[in-house]
């Protein structure tokens, strides 16, 4: 089985863009403008959400700077303990939210920290896996489309956060208790 799914591996993408090209000459698209058009509209994307990127770094880099991660820790780690959370997870938690690289980051700080098969380790490897980076997509994703109006986009997205976080806490002190 091991074997196949790594054939499967080593061929999927080839051939899914051989397929996708064999089908666009047989539907006669012209297949290197349509795809170099594409660039361009993904180039010009990209330096339309350049200021968006930028602001929402800044607003991470002065969150950390000021204190103000170390304080919401803090604060927070008395009631997440409660329902499983160390509160040496919380940081990464808190910043996956914000930045998926900090975010593993502080993962791998943890890792080298109390080991990957610590609860902590094992806690933050699974968090990390099941929630989202919510201000960057609200960031890239509405920014690049001029939404200015989330309305309730970064409220769910939050809530995602903290339910995958919490589900990630129950999950692994259940099956490594």
């Amino acid at each position: 089985m091991t074997q196949v799914l790594e054939a499967i591996s080593v061929w999927a993408i080839p051939v899914v863009v051989a397929a996708v090209s064999l089908y666009a000459i047989i539907k006669k698209v012209p297949v290197y403008s349509v795809f170099t058009e594409g660039a361009k509209e993904g180039f010009s994307t990209a330096v339309m959400i350049i200021p968006y990127l930028t602001a929402m770094l800044c607003a991470i880099g002065m969150f950390r700077a000021s204190g103000g991660m170390d304080w919401l820790c803090g604060l927070l780690d008395p009631i997440t303990s409660l329902i499983g959370i160390p509160g040496e997870v919380l940081p990464m938690g808190i910043m996956r939210s914000f930045s998926g690289g900090g975010a593993e980051g502080m993962m791998v700080d943890l890792l080298e920290q109390y080991g990957t098969q610590s609860q902590i380790g094992r806690i933050a490897s699974v968090a990390l896996g099941s929630t989202e980076t919510t201000f960057y997509i609200v960031a890239v994703y509405f920014g690049s489309i001029g939404v200015s109006n989330t309305r309730h986009s970064i409220a769910a997205g939050l809530l995602g956060d903290l339910a995958s976080l919490i589900a990630s806490a129950v999950i692994v002190n259940l099956m490594w208790f």
